[in-house]
Formats: structure tokens, sequence, C-alpha cells
């Protein structure tokens, strides 16, 4: 069986990626340019690649370790807020930049959609000197955030951990992370960097745009030949798995109450990870990362409850 089908019931998940501050402005309808907007402002910890950590610790997933480069302003809020939500913090401080932040301005009308401003800072610096091959001793599957591939030092930390990773058969999953880069990158250069990934996990909007196709299932199913195992990841239209150049699955979505989409995607690839560390097949896995996505969206920030804390 493919490596991206079939997944170890034992052993940890390593996520590198991006981690970030997020600051999230919930405001009502549209912005009024020039003058002020009421909203509800909040400091958060975010980043696709740590949020997508702790949804996998929150959804069972024992061992969860995370790599990624954080400012010095910051290091030690993160590395306590991703052990308050049971993720190792493999944290590399960068003296010369700071952490990354987010601004996320959510509408609160009935979509709850989000627009990001987003100064990578420290996350985009990772580079290969930040591994060690050691990192994957006891992980069953390594998952790395797309955000690295926006910068040559990271999109370089990508291939020596892949190559690490195929060394040892360690699977590997990739979440593309945002149309507004991919634009820039290329949807050709995109596919040739990830070359070797065995699970891809696009939402609908960069799915179409890294195949041309305006339908999410050819989208998917196009994909699929590129990669064993794709996952589109399509909001309240559920999820579509798809495997050599046919969608084989169509999840529908977990009904939901929308306060807040940010970090949606990335609880629905966390949850889905611990699935299959767990041993699930990627359709079930795929339930599982429906119903931590509609959760998500029912909370302000892109992180689950906390241990120990109401949901």
């Amino acid at each position: 069986m493919d490596r991206g089908v079939t997944a170890a019931a034992d052993g940890g998940l390593l996520v590198v990626g991006d981690v970030v501050t997020d600051v999230v402005a919930r405001h009502r309808g549209p912005l009024a340019a020039g003058t002020d907007t009421a909203a509800s402002i909040r400091r958060l910890p975010g980043g696709a690649g740590a949020n997508v950590a702790c949804w996998a610790a929150y959804e069972g997933c024992g061992d969860v370790r995370l790599l990624g480069r954080v400012g010095a302003d910051s290091s030690d809020w993160h590395e306590r807020e991703l052990l308050a939500h049971g993720v190792r913090p493999l944290l590399v401080v960068d003296r010369s930049a700071p952490t990354g932040t987010v601004v996320c301005l959510v509408d609160t009308g009935a979509s709850a959609e989000r627009t990001f401003l987003t100064d990578s800072g420290a996350s985009l610096r990772a580079q290969p000197g930040d591994w060690s091959d050691t990192l994957l001793d006891g992980v069953a599957r390594l998952h790395l955030s797309g955000y690295l591939l926006f910068s040559e030092p990271s999109r370089a930390l990508v291939a020596v951990a892949l190559a690490a990773a195929h060394a040892r058969g360690v699977p590997v999953s990739l979440d593309p992370a945002s149309a507004g880069f991919l634009t820039a990158l290329g949807a050709g250069r995109f596919l040739g960097l990830v070359e070797g990934v065995d699970v891809l996990l696009p939402s609908r909007d960069e799915a179409c745009l890294l195949t041309g196709m305006p339908d999410a299932a050819d989208a998917a199913a196009e994909l699929s030949r590129h990669v064993p195992l794709v996952i589109v990841k399509q909001g309240a239209e559920g999820a579509l798995v798809a495997r050599s150049g046919a969608v084989c699955a169509r999840l529908p979505a977990v009904p939901a109450s929308p306060r807040d989409s940010t970090g949606a995607g990335d609880a629905f690839t966390g949850a889905f990870l611990a699935a299959l560390v767990a041993g699930a097949s990627p359709e079930e896995a795929v339930a599982q990362g429906c119903r931590a996505g509609a959760a998500a969206v029912e909370r302000v920030g892109g992180r689950p409850p906390r241990a120990g804390c109401d949901a």
C-alpha cells in the first residue's frame, strides 16, 4: 500500500511550520474606510503549523512535536502556550527577527470569513540548520506547513526534512497554506517542490488554483496524479478524497454556527493526522477532520481549548 494511505498505529507526529502571534479583530459588516470601525480585538497564539500541532494533540495524538522559528520577543509565551496544549515545542529562537504577526480581520456576519494581513517575521527564516535527523526518532508521520515554501531558506529546510523522512520511510503530508502566496509562487513551481509528499491537504481555492480547474472534484482528481493521496477541504461543503486520478470519497461537513473561521483548516488537518497516526483509514480520518473543523469555527482564534478548560 502507499505510505500516504497506511499509517502506523503508534509513534508520534512531527510538525514543521510557522508559529505566529495572531491579532484577531472581529467586526460586523464592511470596514469603514478613513474612519473607525468598532471591533473586538484579541492577541492570541497562532500559526498554521502550530495550530495543526495543537489540534492533533487535542484530538488524542499522544506525542506531538513542533519545530518552528520564533523571535526572542515572544518565544517564552509561545513555548508556554504550546506546552499548555500538549505539544512538545522545539522552537528555534531567532535573534535577528521578531516572531511573525498576522492581523486577522473577521467579519462576524453569517460566514465569519476572515482576511489576513501577514508579517511572517522569523517564521520564513527557518533553514536547514534548524533540522536534525534525530527529530524523526519515534515519529510515525511528518507534517509540513506550506508557508515554508514561500522563502528560499525555508524551502531548503523542506527539502532536507523530506529527504530525511524518505530515508526512514516516514510518510509526509503538506498543507499548501495560502492561495495568495501560491499565486506569487506559481502552481508549477509548487508542484515541483512538493514532489515526494505522500498526502496533500489543500483548500478548495488552493486546489483549483494549483490545477487551473474551476471544479473542486476535478482539481482533486488532477492533483492525485501528482500526490498519492489528496484531501480537498471545502468548509461547509465537507471534503473530498482523491487517489490515482479519481475522487474516491465525499465526506459531508458537520453543521456549525460560525464565529471565526480562522484556523478551521488547521483544525481539520490536525484531527486528520491524529486519526491517521492512530491507525484510521483516510476516510475515517477525514470524518474526524470535518468534526474538528466544525468545532474550530465556533471558537475565536485558531487553537482548540486547553487541557482542563471548557470547550
